[in-house]
């Protein structure tokens, strides 16, 4: 385990006797992409997943986690939460509504529960990488236990 101070997604892990491994990365403000912290610690971009924060007409604020090198597909996840549509919430929204800042938004721990989504190319690996709640960390865990833990439902990115 790394030496880094406790995040409130790491605190939440351990609470609930989830077994998890950090890794930390230097990262840039100008750059905060999923793709340049995968590279940073040389680690296969389909395994780490970035988290995004929706909006649905009907659903309300809504969290979805991809891969890095992919991009969400609106319709397909509208339709999957049984929603009219959906869109990306604006910047400012993201800490207010989830505790996290841009970069380093995790799905554990956020200020309230709100649906969650996993793309289902999470199961083709034993561990993936998720924001372990600050910019330049990533929490290394099951999917099966971010499953558990956030209550995610899995979903096909249709692209």
């Amino acid at each position: 385990m790394s030496k880094t101070a406790k995040t409130n997604a790491m605190r939440i892990l351990d609470k609930a006797g989830i077994s998890y491994e950090t890794k930390e990365y230097e990262y840039d403000e100008s750059d905060l992409s999923g793709l340049t912290a995968a590279d940073k610690m040389g680690a296969d971009p389909n395994s780490i997943f970035k988290t995004l924060v929706l909006r649905g007409e009907k659903t309300g604020i809504m969290v979805c986690i991809i891969p890095v090198n992919q991009e969400i597909n609106l319709k397909g996840l509208a339709a999957f939460a049984k929603d009219k549509r959906v869109e990306m919430i604006h910047l400012r929204e993201l800490l207010p509504l989830t505790g996290y800042m841009r970069g380093g938004c995790s799905p554990i721990g956020m200020k309230k529960i709100y649906p969650t989504y996993i793309e289902s190319s999470c199961l083709k690996y034993d561990v993936i990488g998720i924001s372990g709640g600050k910019r330049g960390l990533q929490i290394i865990l099951s999917p099966h236990d971010i499953i558990k833990i956030t209550n995610t439902k899995i979903f096909e990115n249709y692209i």
